[in-house]
């Protein structure tokens, strides 16, 4: 029986992103060229300096390279401008940060109904979407609390929640596990696990070799280049809350 391919959701050629200051040029980016299929959940990697995250800013449509092409869903963004990269970013990829990044003065629902407001949908149906997506992350009895009233772990869920509820084809996390604790990260981590189980392609920026163990697909960079990019069986998330040892009464208080 013949194998289906699966089409590539990303397609980069010799993409690459110079720096000029002061007279000479710093290259960030070497003329990457690689593939990402559909449905993969794939881990980048690199010591500070190596050009992965320059890398995950391109894929992200955040900023624009020097030369090179890059392909998202078939169509062509490398050389877009500002206003179409602008409504990439907004419909077609969620974006989730180590920091949040989420209001401190909205709730949990508000923050999550953010990207809407920029795609112009209805507020009864900003809030239909948005409470549907904090159910799928499990807090849906949080929609009313504002991000101090959370914690770390429910802070992240709500900004995956936000990253969802555009019903992208493409999550960017960077370092999403970095503010998190061990349990917490496995935590994210299971959610992520199930979202691409789901068919979303994920793409995770990390220096934690323990967090890239959940990818499927690791891909490190050097000096602005890919040197290793290799298929992995991945680590399953939930087994490995399992195995850490239950909760005290006090982490559960401190917890919720």
């Amino acid at each position: 029986m013949s194998r289906e391919r699966v089409e590539p959701l990303i397609v980069v050629r010799d993409l690459a992103k110079v720096y000029r200051m002061e007279g000479y040029a710093v290259t960030a980016l070497g003329k990457v060229t690689m593939e990402i299929r559909t449905g993969e959940f794939v881990a980048v990697m690199g010591p500070s300096g190596s050009g992965k995250s320059t890398f995950m800013n391109l894929l992200g449509c955040l900023d624009r390279p020097s030369g090179g092409e890059y392909w998202l869903a078939g169509e062509k963004v490398s050389q877009l401008s500002a206003d179409a990269l602008a409504a990439i970013r907004n419909h077609r990829i969620g974006f989730v940060f180590q920091s949040f990044n989420l209001l401190p003065r909205t709730s949990a629902l508000e923050n999550v109904e953010l990207p809407l407001l920029y795609s112009h949908v209805s507020a009864d149906e900003r809030h239909k979407r948005a409470l549907l997506r904090l159910q799928e992350v499990g807090l849906a009895e949080r929609a009313e609390h504002h991000p101090a009233q959370l914690s770390g772990g429910q802070q992240q869920r709500v900004a995956i929640a936000r990253a969802l509820v555009n019903d992208p084809v493409l999550i960017l996390a960077d370092e999403p596990t970095g503010a998190l604790d061990t349990r917490t990260s496995f935590e994210v981590m299971g959610l992520l696990q199930d979202l691409n189980r789901r068919g979303l392609t994920v793409v995770l920026v990390t220096h934690e070799h323990d967090i890239a163990d959940f990818a499927s697909r690791v891909i490190s960079f050097r000096d602005g280049h890919i040197v290793d990019d290799r298929r992995v069986q991945p680590v399953d998330a939930l087994r490995k809350l399992r195995e850490l040892e239950p909760y005290s009464e006090q982490t559960v208080a401190e917890a919720l």
